[in-house]
């Protein structure tokens, strides 16, 4: 079968898509590798048509985008349904689209397309590549246009807003989970393995017995699982469709640990408060939970006495509460919950913003004090570094981020060296770890005085609290006997990661002040490794007898594609 190629030769179009030489773009999608996909109502152009009759398609006295042209350039103005499939097709960048708009009045001039007439391409291209986000998909149009305003009013913005999700919450990709005592996996096909302490069935198998392997949950059977998380004795789960299942302590907000009363749920029970919300992520933090629905707003459960997280509430209270202040009309693309506080990664039209509120102990709410936040509040820090946060990590004392530039900063109580500053003192404000100053981070995550960095070639760095193995710094620790390891109060690369030869892309810690901590390292081909605490199972690999906890790496058996 014959291919029709467009040739770009527009210097703005290909200075933004980063080549200097014509673009050949496919216009037959049956020859290609990906599927066709429907751009924005605009009726298809046969090949045969375009070819056989050259002269009524791009007429040779009229080659010109806008005043003087050159023989052989692409006439832009006079087939623009072109362009929006290279647009599309080329996946750019919401800032890419908006660098076109700035640079060639062709680009933010309406394009007479239906249904919005008034819609530039550049504004089509990034509703099109909205339309291809799986969140965007089963919204109704009131629904999309009412996220386009939540957004800004721009399609554009919106498409930052979406892709922004997706990145710093692997959503639609496997994942694992290191929960207190017990690990959830999610394969990418939506299945739920989990293995660990079951002593409140947060297993989901339907008793309460520990499971030192991986299993399945087959009671989710036909349901596509996108997301998981893990406290203390309990595991939430949030399908494709927005639905939240819960499983163990029947509680979203009882203390972590000391409480009693609570009853046990043993398989996977859907949260009927939350029915009318479509959520994408949920966070549990000591004495509440938080959820995010697909609109970027925050909804949190308990711990309401005093206003603690802007609404009053009591402790046992099942539903939900939008969080009211800063936020309330801003959309958010990521939560995280530590001890007794929330982060909250905010899309402004400008940029990327973080948000605490909470217990400010130890400084971890980065407002340069200790005080409590009653309400969202900004954290400023950012602005002064110049700094545009992509991912947020909220420790039991400490939290940390990853900008936009691979720079990570680390704040809140510094104990064993957490924070990567080389002390432990405390820092109340935003810091940036000088240590990795040579290094690109792309992802980051926290426990309990423990932190992990990915960067962006996949090495993996630990600093911290050095008990239970869990940062993977062996010191010929793999029979649960010889000295223990030390705390590292600087970043240091996992070398038995790296001798792996796969590279990490997600990393998961248990976040837990009661029990000792376990680590997964993911990797890009969906291979998982454990090590740390394994008394209870929660590696799901087998330890020799009398062995409670793994210094190395080891590949847990199971099939995360």
């Amino acid at each position: 079968m014959s291919l029709f190629y467009v040739f770009v030769k527009s210097q703005p179009f290909l200075s933004s898509l980063g080549t200097a030489e014509p673009l050949a773009v496919p216009m037959d999608a049956t020859t290609s590798e990906t599927a066709p996909i429907q751009f924005c109502s605009i009726p298809d152009q046969s090949v045969s048509s375009i070819v056989t009759n050259p002269a009524s398609t791009f007429p040779l006295s009229k080659r010109h985008c806008f005043g003087e042209s050159y023989p052989g350039e692409f006439p832009l103005a006079t087939n623009p349904s072109i362009v929006l499939h290279v647009l599309t097709a080329c996946n750019l960048d919401p800032k890419d689209l908006a660098k076109l708009e700035a640079t060639c009045s062709f680009f933010r001039q309406p394009a007479n397309f239906a249904p919005d007439y008034e819609l530039s391409i550049s504004e089509l291209a990034a509703l099109d590549m909205c339309r291809k986000r799986a969140i965007f998909k089963p919204m109704t149009t009131e629904q999309q246009q009412a996220l386009k305003q939540r957004c800004g009013g721009s399609w554009k913005l919106a498409l930052r807003f979406l892709l922004a999700g997706e990145a710093c919450c692997r959503r639609e990709k496997f994942l694992a989970i290191a929960g207190p005592g017990h690990s959830i996996t999610v394969t990418s096909k939506g299945a739920v393995y989990s293995f660990g302490s079951n002593s409140s069935g947060q297993l989901g198998h339907g008793t309460t017995e520990d499971e030192s392997r991986p299993r399945l949950i087959r009671s989710l059977q036909g349901i596509r699982i996108i997301q998981a998380v893990a406290g203390s004795g309990r595991t939430m789960l949030i399908s494709d469709a927005g639905r939240v299942y819960a499983f163990g302590k029947d509680s979203f907000g009882e203390a972590e640990y000391g409480a009693q009363g609570a009853p046990v749920v043993t398989t996977p029970k859907l949260v009927e408060s939350l029915k009318d919300i479509f959520v994408v992520q949920a966070a549990i933090g000591n004495f509440f939970t938080a959820v995010l629905s697909r609109e970027g707003r925050v909804y949190t459960f308990s711990w309401g006495s005093d206003s603690r997280l802007g609404h009053q509430t009591e402790p046992n209270d099942l539903e939900p509460r939008p969080l009211m202040g800063a936020l309330e009309n801003t959309p958010v693309v990521q939560i995280a919950a530590g001890y007794c506080y929330l982060l909250a990664l905010a899309c402004h039209p400008n940029g990327m913003s973080v948000y605490s509120v909470g217990c400010g102990l130890g400084g971890k709410l980065g407002h340069g004090s200790r005080t409590d936040e009653k309400h969202p509040r900004l954290i400023e820090q950012f602005q002064l570094l110049n700094l545009q946060t992509v991912v947020v990590a909220a420790g039991a004392w400490h939290a940390a981020i990853v900008g936009q530039d691979g720079r990570v900063c680390t704040w809140g109580w510094g104990r064993y060296g957490c924070l990567g500053h080389g002390n432990e003192e405390c820092e109340s404000s935003p810091k940036v770890v000088e240590a990795l100053s040579n290094v690109k981070a792309v992802h980051v995550a926290t426990g309990d005085y423990t932190t992990f960095v990915v960067s962006d070639d996949g090495d993996v760095y630990s600093f911290g609290c050095g008990e239970s193995a869990s940062l993977g710094h062996n010191n010929g620790i793999a029979d649960g006997e010889g000295n223990r390891n030390p705390h590292i109060l600087s970043p240091e690369l996992v070398t038995s990661l790296k001798q792996i030869n796969e590279r990490v892309v997600q990393i998961s810690l248990t976040n837990s002040i009661y029990w000792n901590a376990h680590t997964f390292a993911l990797t890009e081909s969906g291979k998982l490794y454990a090590f740390g605490a394994g008394d209870k199972g929660q590696l799901g690999v087998e330890l020799m007898a009398n062995q409670t906890e793994r210094g190395n790496p080891e590949q847990v058996d199971i099939d995360l594609n």
